[in-house]
């Protein structure tokens, strides 16, 4: 079954190269990529040269000539036909995403969805880049403000979403006459590959320049390449937040644009008015989903106190009920980690916890033996916390789930923002009035703030990102089309005077 998608998406041969445009390349030096499932080798992909780059730059400015000039909505019509390519390969992407990078097949396919949704979204945005129209404080003039493309799209995205990310940014991008070159992460380099392949088709069918949409491979380095590059106006980088600060002032140092989508610490706050069935719901999936690799994973449980050990009690008991184990075997709820630097760090966290004064509620641990001989599997845990424990403002790419306690909704809220991440969070209640504190001006202070739902996952309808050392990007949904562009005031003058604004008089 394994090598069945990999043949389908075109990467039977263990050297897949690397695809800048529909022609591939090949640098002699190699990442290979191993499955977190099982452990085996999977291909290698040819890391990306500094002379690659640069032809691959110069190709990106060519075509960027050309689809600037393309009408918006014709630009829409070629991502529906990507969004089209995409529903034939959903399930041959799907295995890939969950075998390379280890979340569950049914996430994968998910994940596969979402390119499909945001291609819906684009075409019809292609038809509503808006501008303004202001009336003018001079007469028989004429104000309005119209937007235009920046360019090159510089998008680096990580290896939990290794396929998704990229398409928020991308299609977005592509119907605002953009053009992008896409680093993702060398973690997942068959996705890339994989994505590349199948929008190499789409453009090729229009005779679009295939310079519209490249892929570069490789690690950081490859992707300082971009963040230095004058030529490349916008940078979207997903990641960590130490590696978005790096970004940020590399990129504000040439005064080009960021979009940052950085970590997530997120939080529910369960009150006492909660529904316990769709707490542990909305908890259970946004701690253990992805094995706790999203940045919208659920860390950190904020409980009142007089349902605490209610909820402590239901967390243990179906904690026991998860299956652990290969993530093609749709049985299996969480797969493994995506590498054993990631247990590294998890293991690291857990000895944290327990010398700061934390109680594991349920313990953790790597798993081994039959099924587990990657060492990527571990077990997801709960540990009971205070606020004031420093592993708290540190978020952990794992299945690790604290909890605490809390008396009034104030202190609950304070709680949450108490974090320096401010990516997603969720108030679970019934009480109409704590759900609109929870939602005012005084209440989240996230990006997003969810109500009777969890933190993780997002439709693609609305703009996704974060505050504080989240970065503070948007990308897909809603009005985040115009980080890609660039807005332009115009002013017609069809008399026959020239009068000065704020009445100034410039008489000769």
């Amino acid at each position: 079954m394994k090598k069945d998608f990999l043949e389908q998406l075109g990467l039977e041969s263990k050297n897949a190269g690397t695809s800048t445009g529909v022609k591939s390349t090949n640098s002699g030096k190699y990442i290979k990529s191993n499955s977190p499932v099982d452990g085996e080798f999977i291909g290698s992909v040819s890391k990306t040269t500094a002379k690659e780059y640069e032809e691959t730059v110069q190709k990106a400015q060519a075509a960027f000539k050309k689809w600037r000039t393309v009408p918006a909505p014709q630009r829409g019509e070629i991502v529906r036909q990507m969004g089209d390519e995409l529903r034939k390969y959903k399930e041959p992407l799907g295995k890939l995403v969950s075998y390379e990078m280890g979340k569950s097949l049914q996430e994968g396919y998910g994940e596969v969805q979402e390119m499909i949704d945001i291609c819906d979204f684009a075409v019809g945005q292609s038809r509503q880049l808006y501008g303004l129209t202001m009336h003018s404080e001079r007469p028989s003039h004429r104000m309005y403000e119209q937007w235009h493309p920046l360019g090159i799209v510089g998008i680096i995205s990580a290896f939990n979403f290794p396929v998704a990310v990229w398409a928020w940014n991308a299609m977005l991008a592509f119907i605002s006459g953009d053009v992008c070159i896409w680093k993702g992460s060398e973690k997942t380099p068959l996705c890339s590959v994989a994505v590349q392949n199948i929008m190499a088709r789409v453009l090729k069918a229009n005779k679009v320049p295939e310079g519209v949409c490249c892929v570069i491979n490789g690690d950081y380095k490859v992707g300082e390449m971009m963040t230095k590059d004058k030529r490349v106006p916008l940078i979207s980088a997903t990641g960590s937040t130490r590696m978005g600060k790096i970004v940020a002032a590399e990129v504000a140092g040439r005064l080009g644009r960021s979009l940052l989508e950085l970590g997530g610490n997120n939080a529910i706050i369960v009150s006492k008015d909660a529904d316990m069935d769709v707490v542990l719901t909305g908890a259970l999936f946004g701690a253990v989903g992805t094995c706790g690799q999203r940045c919208t994973s659920t860390r950190r449980l904020i409980i009142h106190k007089s349902r605490y050990a209610e909820a402590k009690k239901k967390l243990a008991a179906a904690y026991k009920q998860i299956r652990i184990g290969d993530p093609l075997d749709e049985s299996n709820h969480v797969g493994p980690l995506i590498d054993k630097a990631a247990v590294k760090a998890y293991l690291s966290s857990i000895e944290k916890i327990q010398k700061q004064g934390g109680k594991m509620i349920v313990k953790g641990g790597v798993l081994s033996g039959k099924g587990y001989e990657s060492g990527c599997y571990v077990k997801p845990c709960i540990a009971e916390v205070k606020n004031e424990m420093p592993i708290v403002q540190h978020e952990t790419f794992a299945p690790i789930l604290y909890l605490m306690k809390y008396n009034k909704l104030e202190d609950a809220i304070a709680m949450q923002n108490d974090v320096p991440q401010g990516l997603s969070s969720a108030i679970m209640t019934n009480n109409l009035r704590e759900a609109e504190a929870f939602l005012s001006v005084a209440g989240s202070d996230c990006g997003i703030a969810n109500v009777n739902i969890g933190t993780s996952g997002a439709e693609i309808g609305g703009a996704f990102g974060g505050e504080k050392e989240t970065g503070g990007g948007r990308e897909s949904g809603s009005d985040s089309w115009k980080a890609y562009m660039r807005r332009q005031t115009n002013t017609i003058n069809y008399s026959k005077e020239v009068p000065l604004a704020q009445g100034i008089k410039f008489d000769l």
